[in-house]
């Protein structure tokens, strides 16, 4: 099959920010087409919305049935569905679509309890089609390249993770003001149980189990609802146990007043330590005692899935929608070598799937059940 893999799009219509990073994203590396979508939560809006993206008007659904149904009967029929809805909107689509033979790349946290994960995780193994999860910070080449560094034993034994996800643009009560985004992210019927620990303690917890190769056995949490009127959380304290007998903390917070997406992990080990920040994440530090390096994008000896992400040369910065891109590219010939009967390599699989969407769903119930628990210590759920 030499072609492009083509998608359709749950969700990322007219007023959408995530919609069109996955678009974008998805463009990038030319292996990717758009070919339909039900992207909105009215056939009006949603028609609306393909003829934005020029997409032909047969293919452009009053909703994701619609989609699926008729998708199935053409012969240029889409490989794959992007679900790119409010939390509350992920479990349907992907249900339907891996029940009907089409490849799943969904939008985090997964799903809206821990249960429907389970159940999608049964479909994935049953049907043996493709599911992505964009935790799309993963997709960075610097954070491949930390990953490496901890696998070849760089960093020796892992004594210490401090990982760190504050924003400030829910300092105020957004959601009573218009502010769609802040709207679906603090209403429990949309987000689920959890706020900033299901929007951004998922990419915090995600990160550390990537880099680290560690899984979190138990934690303890101090959850907050700091805006007086706000429905769900909007900061988190919590201590980590992990696997290996590392300890760690993670601290995701929307109230942090001035700070941007500052996302960053700092890996301590017996023989140095790793530091990224997602501002700037070109650079990622390696250090031991009296000994610095930096390790940059084009630059030196990297591993082959840092080499794999990288587009451009030295000095030129790649970012957000790069690392984005990087997630769709595995995701794409991952898809276009299983439908040849072809193995995927290493770095295909290089991506994450159903069950980190799982572990995703189990980190926020966990830290939920000990933010409310008199109990010091709470066993990461299973």
């Amino acid at each position: 099959m030499a072609r492009k893999i083509r998608i359709g799009m749950v969700g990322g219509g007219r007023g959408a920010f995530i919609g069109a990073v996955h678009r974008t994203a998805a463009a990038i590396d030319g292996e990717i087409e758009l070919v339909c979508g039900a992207f909105s939560s009215t056939p009006e809006k949603s028609k609306a919305s393909g003829e934005d993206l020029m997409i032909s008007s047969d293919r452009c659904y009053g909703d994701f049935i619609e989609m699926i149904q008729q998708e199935k009967l053409r012969e240029d029929r889409m490989d794959a569905i992007s679900i790119v809805t409010p939390n509350h909107m992920h479990f349907a689509p992907a249900k339907m679509a891996l029940e009907n033979g089409f490849h799943v790349i969904c939008d985090k946290p997964v799903t809206f309890t821990l249960e429907e994960a389970q159940e999608l995780k049964e479909l994935v193994e049953k049907t043996g089609l493709t599911f992505a999860l964009t935790h799309n910070y993963t997709g960075y080449p610097m954070v491949k390249q930390a990953r490496h560094l901890v696998q070849s034993g760089a960093l020796g034994k892992i004594r210490k993770v401090i990982v760190e996800y504050p924003q400030g643009w829910l300092s105020f009560l957004e959601e009573k003001k218009g502010y769609k985004q802040a709207e679906w992210r603090t209403d429990p019927t949309r987000s689920g149980i959890a706020g900033a620990v299901g929007d951004i303690g998922t990419h915090a917890e995600n990160l550390a189990e990537y880099i680290t190769g560690l899984k979190i056995t138990e934690m303890c949490a101090d959850v907050s609802t700091f805006v007086e009127g706000r429905l769900l959380d909007d900061d988190a304290n919590v201590l980590l146990r992990f696997d290996s007998g590392a300890k760690g903390i993670l601290h995701c917070s929307q109230i942090c007043n001035g700070d941007e997406n500052n996302l960053n992990i700092r890996i301590s080990g017996e023989l140095g330590s790793l530091q990224w920040f997602q501002m700037e994440p070109n650079s990622l530090y390696h250090r031991t005692q009296g000994e610095s390096r930096t390790y940059r994008p084009s630059v030196g000896n990297l591993c082959d899935a840092a080499k794999a992400g990288i587009r451009l040369p030295a000095g030129h910065p790649e970012g957000y929608l790069e690392a984005f891109a990087n997630i769709y590219k595995s995701f794409a010939r991952t898809v276009r070598k299983r439908m040849n009967g072809e193995e995927p390599t290493e770095i295909d699989l290089d991506f994450p799937t159903i069950e980190d969407g799982i572990r995703g769903m189990q980190f926020v119930e966990t830290v939920i059940e000990s933010g409310k628990s008199s109990d010091k210590w709470v066993k990461f759920k299973s």
